[in-house]
């Protein structure tokens, strides 16, 4: 309820309970007729429902809040002073109205308009008194002494300002309790926005003591290194960033203003992963400017390296495949005069001769070399893709049964698909498709020689995209390998010419799609296939006749595929 209409309201019940009790207290019996109450109370009380009457208009009319509260004790002062007036002068009973008033203008006003509210009730008990004493207003205090008076008016002046003084202190520890209110609302609020903008920074934020303890993190922090507060709660930054006793020697020696130096490290995640992160060390401070902790500050690096890593292995294959088409051709053409001699010479040996066995050998071996060098131009130059719609799952299938009829294939080779009961259609070259999964998978079984399981599984992702995986528990490869493992010529598990892999790069980003392996030495390997369901053309002239590319084109060509590894 408003403080308006909480005083009017106190006005109106407070009139008519003195109204009533003056009822009583001048008839002297409970058989009181109305014509027996005198006319000043009843005036008093008309009057004052008349002042609630004004005062709702003002309210109707927003007239400001704190002037109507001021008004409105100014106006009960008034009307109190006219119902002493009215009732015998200083020896009314009534006078201890004016100590009610000054105690319930402590609710309402500050403490020195509480005081000043005491002030002006002593000055109007007074001004009242003289009035009486020399006769401008007839009533009983003209006939008491003047030592008597003095002594009831100046009782009354001190009890008003007592009561001023208590009303000025309750006053000033409402008004104290206010603050103190809308302080702590205030710095709840503040607080509450602060955790707001942390939690929305995408920069991790981590909270240490002075001695490297962590106590705090933001959301971004969690999601990267893959721990919650819990579990970072305790720990020492040094677990986490390694030995960091350098950075903050630094981060202490930086002034005010001055951005802090950054650095990079690895973060190893619960699970195994390397997350390759920069960050900086700013000192924590308090109110008074003295040191409490640090801030750690840290971003997730592991893309743009990656991104960066892609651009070199782009930039490598686009000069091996300009270069290298050139002398393919040149190689070829010598080659084929070559075998066309060796074939008249060999027609015209006798079988089962040295001769002829070394005519054979070098038939033998030119075959393999032209098959070298069709893939290799296939690599360089791929044909363009007849893209249809296809069953994924349909294609993994067929692939399979290939593969299982396959000499690359042991009784200890274990076959597992995981695909939807639905099918999975996407836009692909059918016969290029099957060729990825082909090469993947005997990869996948030369990388386990022994025997073990190649696990093949297809799911639908959000954004219209096709998640393929092809997982293996195999020997696995050190990281150098993988970050060679889609270069022409690279280190082949398969004992073949190293262009398999290259060539599913090749295929895949020719469907505008992603590659990432996870390999660890012993432990095998996982290579994740995704694929746009709708495929879009690419426009690769530039790169396909030779020609430069630009840091926009590579960065858009590594978002089509990426590699990491465990």
């Amino acid at each position: 309820m408003s403080p308006i209409f909480r005083l009017i309201l106190g006005r109106l019940i407070a009139i008519f309970v003195l109204l009533v009790t003056g009822w009583f207290w001048y008839s002297g019996n409970l058989g009181v007729s109305f014509a027996e109450l005198p006319n000043g109370p009843l005036a008093i009380f008309v009057s004052s429902v008349a002042v609630s009457i004004v005062f709702l208009l003002l309210f109707a009319l927003r007239f400001p809040e704190k002037w109507q509260i001021r008004l409105q004790f100014l106006a009960d002062a008034f009307l109190i002073t006219w119902l002493v007036s009215m009732t015998g002068g200083i020896s009314s009973p009534y006078v201890t109205l004016y100590i009610v008033l000054i105690g319930i203008t402590s609710l309402f006003l500050r403490p020195m308009e509480t005081l000043f509210t005491a002030v002006g009730c002593t000055l109007l008990f007074v001004l009242l008194a003289l009035v009486f004493r020399y006769g401008f207003i007839d009533g009983d205090d003209a006939q008491q002494s003047f030592s008597k008076s003095v002594q009831i008016v100046s009782f009354n002046v001190v009890a008003f300002f007592a009561v001023g003084l208590l009303a000025s202190r309750l006053a000033d520890r409402r008004f104290s309790g206010e603050q103190l209110k809308e302080t702590v609302k205030s710095l709840a609020d503040l607080r509450a926005l602060h955790e707001r903008i942390v939690e929305s920074i995408r920069s991790g934020l981590i909270i240490t003591d002075r001695n490297g303890v962590i106590y705090t993190a933001n959301a971004a922090a969690y999601e990267m290194i893959g721990q919650d507060n819990e579990a970072l709660a305790g720990l020492s930054i040094t677990q986490l960033f390694g030995n960091v006793s350098e950075q903050i020697r630094l981060s202490e020696t930086i002034d005010a203003g001055e951005h802090p130096p950054r650095f990079e490290t690895d973060i190893l995640t619960p699970d195994g992963f390397a997350v390759h992160v920069g960050y900086s060390v700013s000192q924590l401070r308090s109110e008074n400017d003295e040191p409490t902790g640090y801030i750690f500050s840290f971003q997730d690096l592991t893309e743009i390296r990656s991104m960066e890593e892609s651009v070199r292995r782009k930039d490598r294959l686009a000069a091996v495949g300009r270069v290298g088409a050139g002398l393919a051709h040149e190689i070829r053409n010598p080659l084929g005069a070559m075998r066309g001699a060796i074939q008249l010479l060999e027609s015209k040996t006798d079988r089962g001769t040295v001769q002829a066995d070394l005519m054979g050998i070098i038939l033998r071996e030119s075959d393999r070399l032209n098959s070298i060098i069709t893939n290799f131009l296939n690599y360089a130059k791929p044909k363009v893709g007849d893209f249809v719609e296809i069953d994924v799952n349909e294609a993994i299938r067929d692939t399979v049964v290939l593969l299982k009829h396959g000499p690359d294939v042991k009784p200890s080779h274990v076959f597992e698909l995981d695909l939807p009961s639905e099918p999975i259609f996407l836009s692909a070259d059918e016969t290029q498709l099957k060729q990825v999964f082909w090469n993947l998978s005997r990869n996948a079984l030369h990388a386990m020689p022994n025997g073990g399981t190649l696990l093949i599984g297809a799911e639908r992702l959000p954004f219209d995209k096709v998640r393929i995986r092809f997982a293996d528990n195999g020997s696995g490869m050190p990281p150098e390998q993988v970050e060679k493992l889609f270069e022409p010529f690279s280190k082949s598990t398969s004992g073949g010419t190293g262009l398999g892999l290259s060539i599913v790069y090749q295929i895949v980003r020719d469907h505008n799609g992603a590659i990432n392996v996870r390999s660890s030495e012993g432990e095998g390997t996982t290579i994740t296939l995704e694929l746009p369901v709708e495929r879009k053309p690419i426009d690769d002239r530039s790169e396909r006749s030779g020609g430069s590319r630009s840091g926009d084109t590579r960065l858009a060509d590594f978002l089509n595929v990426s590699s990491d590894s465990k």
